[in-house]
C-alpha cells in the first residue's frame, strides 16, 4: 500500500470520527452554532495564508471551483452531515455514507471520464455488500426510535455532497496546492455559514456546555477542516477518482466504531462483515495503484 493511499485512509477514518463527533455535540451546541465555528477554527489557523499576492494568482476559472467546492464539500455536507446525525443514530448514518463509493464512481465517469477497471469494480461490490449486510440486518431497527427518515435523507444529501467534493478536488489539485485549496474553501465556507450561524453566535448561552464537548469543537474544527482536508487533498492528486471512492468507504467503518465505544451502541456479526469487505475492499484498490489521466474526447 503506497503513502498515498495511507493518506485517504487517514483522511476518511477523521472524518468518519467526526460523524459521531458531531453526534455528541449537537446534541449541546445548535448545529447553526456549531457549524459557524468550525470555520472560525479553520480560519482562526488558515487565515494567515489569505495573502494578496497568493490570491491573484489563482485564475477566475479556479475561483468557481473553490466555490463549488465549499459550496458542496464544506458547507453542504456540514449542514446536511450534523443536521442528518442530529435525527439518527451513528449506525444508521455509516449505513447510509457506505453508499460514497458507487456515487463517486458514477461521478468520475461521468465528469471525469475514469472508467474502473475491474479491480476496482471489484472494491466497489465489496464496499456495497457491506452496505446492504447492515441495511438488511438493521431495517427494522432504524426504523424505530433512533431512525428518521429525514435524517436518513440529510445523510444521503450529504453523501452525494461528499461525492462532488470529492470530483471537484480532483480536477483542482492540478493546479493549486492543497493548503491553499484548504484555505479558499473555508473562507467561502465561512462567508456562507455565518448568516446562518450569527444569531446564535450572539445569543447562545455557552456556559451551559461541558468544557468536554467545547474540545470536542476544538478537536472537530481543526481535524475536519484542516487535518482531514491537508490529507485528502495530498492522497486525490495521486490516485484515480474512482478508486479514490473506494478509499472513501473507511468513513462508515470509522462512523460506526466511534457509535459503538462512546456512544453505547451495540456492535453486530453485521458490523463485523462490512468491516470485512470494506478492509478487502481498500486492499483491492491499493494494489499497483498508478495515476491514471481522463480520457481524451
Amino acid at each position: 500500500m503506497n503513502r498515498y493511499s495511507l493518506f485517504l485512509i487517514a483522511a476518511m477514518l477523521l472524518v468518519g470520527s467526526n460523524v459521531g463527533i458531531g453526534k455528541s455535540i449537537v446534541a449541546f451546541v445548535p448545529v447553526p452554532l456549531f457549524a459557524l465555528l468550525r470555520f472560525v477554527i479553520a480560519m482562526a489557523v488558515l487565515g494567515p495564508l489569505l495573502r494578496p499576492a497568493r490570491l491573484r494568482r489563482v485564475k477566475p476559472g479556479e475561483w468557481l471551483n473553490l466555490f463549488l467546492q465549499a459550496l458542496f464539500g464544506t458547507f453542504g455536507f456540514t449542514l446536511l452531515m450534523l443536521n442528518g446525525v442530529h435525527r439518527t443514530s451513528a449506525v444508521a448514518a455509516g449505513v447510509i455514507t457506505s453508499t460514497i463509493p458507487a456515487v463517486v464512481a458514477l461521478f468520475s465517469w461521468l465528469f471525469l471520464r475514469e472508467r474502473p477497471d475491474g479491480r476496482a469494480l471489484a472494491s466497489i461490490v465489496l464496499a456495497i455488500a457491506g452496505v446492504v449486510v447492515i441495511n438488511l440486518v438493521h431495517a427494522d431497527h432504524d426504523a424505530g426510535a433512533e431512525g428518521s427518515l429525514a435524517g436518513n435523507l440529510m445523510v444521503l444529501g450529504a453523501v452525494c455532497c461528499e461525492s462532488l467534493y470529492v470530483i471537484l478536488s480532483r480536477r483542482l489539485t492540478q493546479t493549486l496546492e492543497p493548503i491553499d485549496i484548504c484555505a479558499y474553501t473555508h473562507l467561502f465556507g465561512l462567508l456562507l455559514m455565518l448568516p446562518l450561524g450569527a444569531g446564535a453566535l450572539l445569543h447562545f448561552d455557552y456556559a451551559s456546555v461541558p468544557i468536554s464537548v467545547w474540545m470536542l469543537v476544538l478537536w472537530y474544527g481543526l481535524s475536519a477542516s484542516i487535518f482531514s482536508f491537508w490529507l485528502w487533498m495530498k492522497g486525490i492528486r495521486h490516485v484515480p477518482g474512482s478508486l479514490a471512492g473506494v478509499f472513501s468507504a473507511v468513513l462508515p467503518v470509522a462512523a460506526a466504531l466511534y457509535g459503538i465505544v462512546f456512544l453505547g451502541e451495540r456492535p453486530t456479526f453485521a458490523h463485523g462483515i462490512a468491516l470485512a469487505c470494506v478492509v478487502v475492499g481498500i486492499g483491492l484498490a491499493s494494489l499497483k495503484v498508478r495515476r491514471v489521466p481522463p480520457m481524451a474526447s
